[in-house]
């Protein structure tokens, strides 16, 4: 019977370890086919299908090995413990599953049209892809090296590799030979250097890019209520509704300058109060994510080391401690079930706490570090201010936050700074652009200089049409430049009222008049269903921007874009500056065309009075027909 039972064993072995293989061909062909899609090598229609059947074929495989391993093998008389690549097999095929399932519906949704057919990956998001893939090979190639070199087995080496990288170091499992322990030097430094990279790609990417949908979402609902509070208090309200006469402001005691500065002034309110809002937000969310794993992790770990008599108490310390990467190593996983979910919780829980940890230096970290600022000027670390001078300073910002200025102030019809460049003290001209930035610079100051030397020359004839035309080509050009100075400024710049009415008026844009100017909206429409124009879109056809009417509390306002302030009205004046070029070229084709057409005139009457030789009648002739 034994040996009957052994040979059953091997036959039963070899069977799934060709089942294994099958699922295993399955899931790389499923994830070749979807790395050759992202590249714009298979198309989507191709791709998609080949990938959704291969992790669901891989899956059920592995499914079927599972409880084969789990219920086929009982052997009478025999004691048995299932191996590491058991529960590695649980994990993966619930993966499968899971993405397969998720793809079914990405593809439901591009042939409905809510998603596109094609995954067009951004440079951030490749590089995260490639970097995480690294980091896994690197991952399980040291495995393969220390499985060699230390005789481990090949998912223990996976267990050490995994807690080092991760700088948890439990400790169970520490190389004993000299060659093990020369190779980690180099082999931990690499994966703590590429893991630092995944981490921080993760934070700039997914993280960043949910920031900024979730701080538009909270600056909506604030907008929606701000609104909805102004419209309760009559003499509120009146400064919604652009002022159309002279009797309006007077009754509202200010200019429709001066009450689009009231709008934008509430809309840098709401901005700041987003903001807030969407940090702690975040820190929320991320705080929770962590709090969850820590908890269910402590569970799995309880149930998985019950031999070792845990209780859930232990288990919390045991994740506590190796979330923190601190590895004690009084608690060890010892059993095959509980290695394989620390190597998978691990790699969820740790970059978890990074994020964490990021989005306390946004919140709570700021707030401690401003008040032990506060408290070091006031007792051992004085600034250049006295105490006396803090103190009123400190109490002035206090006491602006429950104050709103509404004074008459006189306006800017002038740019602010040097011809709309901000004054500070910041050395924005010693700041490192790239090449394309560089190149882009010097073809603009070429513009400039043309321009420059176009005003001089239409002073000098005394024309002043072509010279205001020839200065309005050479401001916008001027401030082209500045702007994208201001691009690679952190944080990213914020203009005054000032600045938007100077860039509005080279837009052709004047604050002062209502003609551009609407009450703003509590509910927006989508613009794509309204067919309505966006004050985000940079327009190009002429007849869409008298249809364009905006507010500074509206959402076609150029602070409740996604994109930044400088990087909108760097947008706006080149689509401004083209079409000024195009129109003075028309305008030069126009005037070519015409002296043409008059010495076609003259041609014809001068040669009827003068005996031309046969080769001037020829170029005449030929000049007829390049005319018609």
């Amino acid at each position: 019977m034994a040996r009957e039972g052994t040979k059953r064993m091997a036959t039963m072995s070899k069977t799934l370890d060709a089942v294994n293989t099958i699922s295993l061909v399955f899931a790389l062909g499923a994830n070749l086919a979807l790395l050759l899609n992202m590249a714009r090598r298979l198309s989507f229609s191709i791709a998609q299908p080949i990938t959704i059947v291969g992790w669901f074929l891989s899956s059920i495989l592995l499914i079927a090995l599972v409880i084969t391993a789990a219920c086929g093998l009982k052997l009478p008389g025999q004691d048995r413990a299932l191996t590491q690549a058991f529960y590695y097999a649980i994990i993966a095929s619930g993966l499968y599953f899971i993405i397969a399932a998720l793809m079914c519906i990405t593809v439901y949704g591009a042939y409905k049209g809510h998603y596109p057919k094609e995954f067009t990956l951004t440079m951030a998001q490749r590089t995260l892809m490639l970097q995480t893939i690294s980091f896994m090979v690197y991952m399980l190639l040291g495995a393969l090296v220390f499985y060699r070199v230390e005789g481990w087995q090949y998912l223990d080496a996976v267990y050490f590799t995994n807690y080092t990288l991760l700088t948890v170091g439990i400790g169970d499992y520490a190389p004993q030979t000299h060659t093990g322990r020369a190779l980690l030097f180099p082999y931990a430094i690499g994966g703590i250097v590429i893991l630092g990279l995944v981490v921080g790609s993760i934070r700039s990417l997914v993280l960043e890019r949910g920031k900024k949908k979730l701080g538009r979402r909270i600056m909506e609902k604030k907008r929606e209520g701000l609104i909805k509070k102004l419209q309760k208090k009559h003499d509120q309200h009146q400064k919604l509704h652009p002022i159309t006469s002279d009797e309006k402001a007077d009754e509202l005691g200010m200019t429709e300058r001066e009450r689009r500065k009231f709008e934008f002034e509430m809309m840098r309110q709401i901005q700041d109060n987003a903001n807030k809002r969407q940090k702690w937000n975040a820190l929320f969310i991320s705080g929770s994510a962590w709090l969850v794993l820590w908890l269910v992790g402590a569970v799995v770990f309880w149930k998985a080391e019950h031999a070792q008599q845990w209780s859930y108490f232990g288990a919390l310390y045991f994740a506590y401690t190796s979330l923190l990467t601190i590895g004690f190593g009084d608690y060890k996983n010892f059993s095959n079930s509980g290695k394989p979910a620390f190597v998978f919780w691990s790699l969820l829980a740790v970059p978890t706490l990074t994020i964490v940890i990021s989005n306390m230096g946004d919140t709570v970290v700021k707030g401690i570090r401003d008040l032990t600022d506060y408290l070091g000027e006031f007792t051992v670390l004085p600034g250049e201010s006295s105490t006396k001078g803090r103190a009123k300073q400190i109490f002035s910002k206090a006491a602006s936050r429950f104050s709103r200025d509404q004074g008459k102030e006189e306006m800017m019809d002038e740019p602010p700074g040097m011809l709309g460049e901000k004054e500070s003290n910041d050395n924005t001209e010693d700041q490192k652009h790239g090449a394309l930035t560089a190149a882009t610079d010097r073809f603009a100051n070429d513009i400039e200089k043309e321009e420059l030397s176009a005003v001089k020359s239409a002073e000098h004839r005394g024309d002043e049409v072509s010279k205001h035309k020839h200065e309005y080509h050479f401001q916008l050009i001027r401030e082209f430049r500045n702007v994208m100075k201001h691009l690679d400024e952190s944080p990213s710049r914020r203009y005054t009222y000032e600045e938007w009415a100077w860039y509005l008026k080279l837009m052709g844009e004047n604050e002062d008049s209502h003609s551009s100017h609407r009450e703003p909206p509590v509910k927006v429409q989508d613009p794509n269903q309204s067919g309505q124009p966006d004050m985000q879109e940079g327009a190009t056809d002429d007849n869409d921007e008298k249809d364009r009417q905006w507010s500074w509390l509206g959402n076609r306002s150029p602070l409740m874009g996604e994109v930044g302030e400088a990087e909108w009205v760097l947008e706006r004046l080149s689509v401004r500056l083209e079409k000024e070029l195009r129109r003075e070229h028309e305008a030069q084709m126009e005037e070519k065309k015409r002296l043409n057409q008059k010495e076609g005139e003259v041609a014809p009457s001068s040669s009827s009075g003068s005996s031309d030789t046969l080769e001037q009648r020829e170029k005449s002739g030929d000049g007829g027909r390049r005319m018609a």
